[in-house]
């Protein structure tokens, strides 16, 4: 698989950390977790496949090797920028497999250009809207929802 470059992956955070997050329109969020080691602040940006009334959906494509998805799993409370303003509090849930693939696929079907850059991202081809989505697509991404929590 290949990777985004760090720099790159992290240019968005100060924006975020701004309030100026609105200018990705929502389809780029920023999380807050918890390192599961140090327990120190960490922040990673992802692209929303799916919006939910108080709650969003991203994907993991390098699910065994991202830091980000072992840390919310270990503690998944974090807090989520959607736009413009503060974070707010919200927890991580991986979603159960076949939830995923049918989220994936209408993600694929209604962002195709987009779902084909995520694919060309994390080298995966089977995104690509034509395609079926490969028999081991769950093994390959995990989908995260981060839930608002009340305040």
């Amino acid at each position: 698989m290949r990777r985004i470059p760090r720099w790159l992956a992290r240019a968005p955070i100060p924006l975020f950390r701004a309030g100026l997050g609105g200018v990705f329109a929502g389809v780029l969020v920023m999380v807050e977790h918890r390192g599961r080691t140090s327990g120190l602040p960490r922040y990673v940006v992802l692209e929303a496949v799916a919006a939910e009334p108080g709650a969003v959906v991203v994907p993991c494509g390098h699910r065994s090797r991202s830091q980000w998805f072992h840390n919310v799993q270990a503690d998944p409370r974090v807090r989520l920028w959607r736009g413009r303003g503060a974070g707010v509090r919200a927890l991580a849930q991986v979603l159960p497999a076949a939830e995923a693939h049918e989220l994936l696929d209408g993600y694929r079907r209604k962002h195709r250009a987009r779902a084909r850059l995520v694919a060309r991202a994390i080298g995966l081809p089977g995104l690509r809207a034509r395609d079926l989505l490969p028999a081991d697509i769950d093994d390959r991404v995990a989908l995260v929802r981060f839930a608002t929590l009340p305040r």
